[in-house]
């Protein structure tokens, strides 16, 4: 969900900035022990993959769009770390080249989807992944619930963020109905796209699934 400029006030706009700076110096340094040789090549599909599904978006209030987020599908198939970085280098690309989303809102927008929708969907893929190393269909529900929540998780940032300075005129109260009802629907759409996606990875490569690469770890050091 794309904010654009003048969304939020400066002070909330330059809070959410420091929160995304802080929050990617953080990824930055946790991703490089899940990045090597097998899953940088992952890394980079996952970002054009993201990149593609987010230029598909349409208006939900002034100022503000809907389309899939992907920090799901990120943080499955790349690790939360890698995944918050390329759902943010997304973002800065489009927000640079497309103006899709205001500069001055990339913070809260980094906040959004690429901190809070990758860290709980992969919070969600996290405890879900017992399931998901069940069976086939299990990964395939942990994925769609991981990709919904995600998205709803992700609108809800937005609505905490208008509440905090929110300044284009509409209340809160509207914000939140038309942004987190419409994200709760684009979840259904986010969740098969997930599903399917991470399906087709496992079937070819479960090795280059994280979320299969930790279950495993963990399975044996259990053992």
């Amino acid at each position: 969900m794309h904010m654009s400029d003048g969304l939020l006030n400066a002070q909330t706009a330059l809070l959410f900035a420091v929160v995304a700076i802080a929050g990617l110096a953080v990824a930055l340094a946790k991703a490089r022990a899940d990045l090597d040789d097998r899953t940088a090549p992952m890394a980079g599909l996952v970002a054009a993959f993201v990149f593609a599904a987010q230029m598909i978006n349409f208006p939900v209030l002034p100022g503000v769009s809907g389309h899939l987020l992907g920090g799901a599908l990120a943080a499955i198939l790349a690790g939360p770390w890698v995944g918050a970085l390329c759902v943010a280098i997304v973002l800065v690309v489009q927000a640079l080249l497309f103006a899709d989303g205001g500069l001055t809102m990339l913070g809260a927008n980094i906040t959004n989807m690429a901190l809070i929708g990758t860290a709980v969907g992969y919070l969600v893929a996290l405890a879900l992944r017992r399931l998901a190393l069940r069976s086939r269909a299990g990964l395939l529900v942990t994925a769609f619930v991981a990709a919904w929540v995600n998205t709803v998780a992700a609108s809800g940032g937005f609505v905490i963020e208008y509440a905090l300075g929110g300044a284009a005129g509409y209340g809160t109260g509207t914000a939140a109905l038309a942004v987190v009802g419409v994200h709760c629907l684009i979840g259904i759409g986010e969740g098969m796209i997930t599903a399917a996606t991470v399906g087709a990875v496992a079937a070819a490569r479960p090795d280059l699934v994280h979320l299969l690469r930790i279950g495993k770890q963990t399975k044996e050091n259990v053992r």
